[in-house]
Order: C-alpha cells, then sequence, then structure tokens
C-alpha cells in the first residue's frame, strides 16, 4: 500500500521550495498574509487489489489554490488577475517543469519507499469569477503516480 502522507509532505516541501511562498495544507499557513498557496489532497478512488497489496499502484490527485492579496504596503489595494496568475505560472513549472536536455523532472519530488512515475495538470478551472475580490484565488490539480519503489 502507499501512504498518501509521506507524499502530501513531499508535495507541500517542493512547492515552498520551488515557488519562495508559504504553502498551507488544507488551511491558511500560520502568520502568512498573501500571497500563499493552499494544498488539498482530492478524495482517491481505488480500483484493483486491496489496499494491503504492497505492489499496487497508486494515482493522487492534489488541488493547488494559489491566493493572491492585497499589497500591506497599499491602502486599500485588492488581489489581482496578474499575481493569482503568475503564481499558478510558478506552482506549474515546480510541479510539471523538465530539463529539456534530460527529460528529467526539474524539482526531484522525494518520497520514501515511492517512486513517482508520472505527474501531469489534471484540471485546472483557473481564477475566481469577481477580479472586485479582495482576494483572488486560481485553482490547478495535478495527478502524481506512483509506484512502489
Amino acid at each position: 500500500m502507499i501512504a498518501r502522507l509521506p507524499m502530501t509532505m513531499a508535495l507541500s516541501a517542493l512547492l515552498a521550495s520551488a515557488t519562495n511562498l508559504p504553502v498551507g495544507r488544507g488551511s491558511k499557513p500560520s502568520n502568512a498574509t498573501p500571497p500563499y498557496y493552499l494544498l488539498y489532497a482530492m478524495p482517491a478512488t481505488l480500483s484493483g487489489a486491496p489496499l494491503a497489496d504492497e505492489h499496487e499502484d497508486a494515482s493522487f490527485v492534489y488541488q493547488v489554490t494559489s491566493v493572491s492579496g492585497p499589497d500591506p504596503s497599499k491602502q486599500d489595494s485588492r488581489g489581482v488577475a496578474d499575481q493569482a496568475e503568475w503564481m499558478a505560472d510558478k506552482a506549474r513549472t515546480a510541479i510539471l517543469g523538465r530539463d529539456p536536455v534530460t527529460g528529467l523532472w526539474l524539482r526531484p519530488l522525494t518520497t520514501p519507499g515511492v517512486k513517482v512515475i508520472g505527474r501531469s495538470l489534471d484540471t485546472e478551472p483557473g481564477g475566481s469569477s469577481d477580479p472586485a475580490d479582495a482576494i483572488m484565488s486560481y485553482v490547478q490539480r495535478f495527478r502524481f503516480d506512483l509506484t512502489p519503489a
């Protein structure tokens, strides 16, 4: 069985180190003001061998929400679509970026006992619909295919 928590922790660390922005797992990062990311583990659907099968592969989907917000140094400022899209670009590059020469991932995603055999953008609904919101968000979901190492 492939445990999900180590994968979640590894993805959170990769996103934070690659973007230099705080990442909250399911809630706002402690003491953070926008911009920051929210990382959610999406419900898993299982098929095939029982969970106890130590040789079964798994696919996990994670939602990365880029949260843009007001500039604390500017009174009455608001989150802007440009910042949310910039953050989404950074997340996409951090997770899916590859070296053009070797084809290897730019950022290794190391999880004990597991090899990541695939990464893809599962869906990208995009940004919040009201640019007048003080905080704007941009949603992406990434799929990770895993096999026991």
